[in-house]
C-alpha cells in the first residue's frame, strides 16, 4: 500500500477534486451536445455553435489546468495522484478531439453532413453522458457497479463507432470521385472516431480507480 493510500485512511479526503471532475464531465456533455446539434443544421447556421464549442474546449483546458494545480498544492488526495492526472487528462483528450472535428468542419466548409457523421456525433454524445454518470459516482465509490456498467456501455459505443467509421470510409472511397471531398470527409470521420476511442480511455481510468477501491 502506498504512503498516500495509508494517509487516506487517517486524514479527511480533500474535496476539491470531485467538483472539478464533475465540472469537466458536464462540460464534455455540453460540448458533445453542441457538436451533435451543429451537424443537424445547415452550414450557415453552425457558426454560433462552433463558437460555443471553442469556448467549451477552452473551459475544459482551464479545468484541467486547475486540477493539475490542485495536485501540486495538495499532499492528500482522494485517490492516487496518477489516477487523478490520468482521469482529467483523458477527459480533456475527448474534448480536444470533439473540438477538432468541429474545427475541421468549419475549416473545410463541409456543407453536406452525412448520416455517418451525424451517427458518430450521436455516439460520442452518449459516451460522454456515460462518462458523466460514472464520474458522479466517484465521490463515495460505494456504487462501483454504476461505474463499471457505464464503462461497459462506453466500450460498446466505441465498438459501434468503429463499425460506423469503417463503413463510412468504405463508402467514401467507393462513391466519391472528388479527391478533396475524400480528404475532407475522411478527416472529420477520423477525428470523431478517435474521440470515441478517447472516451474508452476515460472508461479505462474510471474502471482502474473503481477496482482499486472495491
Amino acid at each position: 500500500m502506498s504512503i498516500n493510500s495509508i494517509f487516506q485512511f487517517l486524514v479527511p479526503k480533500d474535496k476539491k477534486f470531485f467538483p472539478l471532475f464533475e465540472e469537466a464531465s458536464s462540460n464534455l456533455i455540453e460540448l458533445a451536445s453542441n457538436l451533435h446539434e451543429a451537424v443537424n443544421l445547415p452550414l450557415k447556421e453552425r457558426e454560433v455553435l462552433f463558437q460555443k464549442i471553442d469556448a467549451l474546449e477552452q473551459k475544459g483546458e482551464d479545468i484541467t489546468r486547475q486540477t493539475n494545480l490542485e495536485l501540486s498544492r495538495n499532499f492528500i488526495t482522494p485517490f492516487d495522484r496518477e489516477d487523478i492526472h490520468s482521469l482529467i487528462t483523458s477527459i480533456d483528450n475527448v474534448a480536444d478531439n470533439l473540438h477538432g472535428a468541429a474545427s475541421r468542419m468549419r475549416l473545410y466548409q463541409v456543407d453536406k453532413i452525412t448520416k455517418s457523421i451525424r451517427k458518430l456525433t450521436e455516439i460520442n454524445l452518449e459516451a460522454c453522458q456515460n462518462i458523466d454518470v460514472a464520474v458522479k459516482e466517484l465521490k463515495n465509490l460505494k456504487k462501483i457497479k454504476n461505474i463499471t456498467d457505464a464503462c461497459a456501455r462506453i466500450s460498446k459505443l466505441e465498438n459501434k463507432s468503429d463499425t460506423v467509421y469503417n463503413k463510412a470510409v468504405f463508402e467514401i472511397f467507393e462513391n466519391e470521385t472528388d479527391a478533396k471531398n475524400i480528404i475532407k470527409y475522411k478527416e472529420v470521420l477520423s477525428v470523431l472516431e478517435t474521440a470515441t476511442d478517447k472516451c474508452k480511455s476515460v472508461a479505462s481510468v474510471l474502471e482502474s480507480i473503481s477496482v482499486k477501491h472495491s
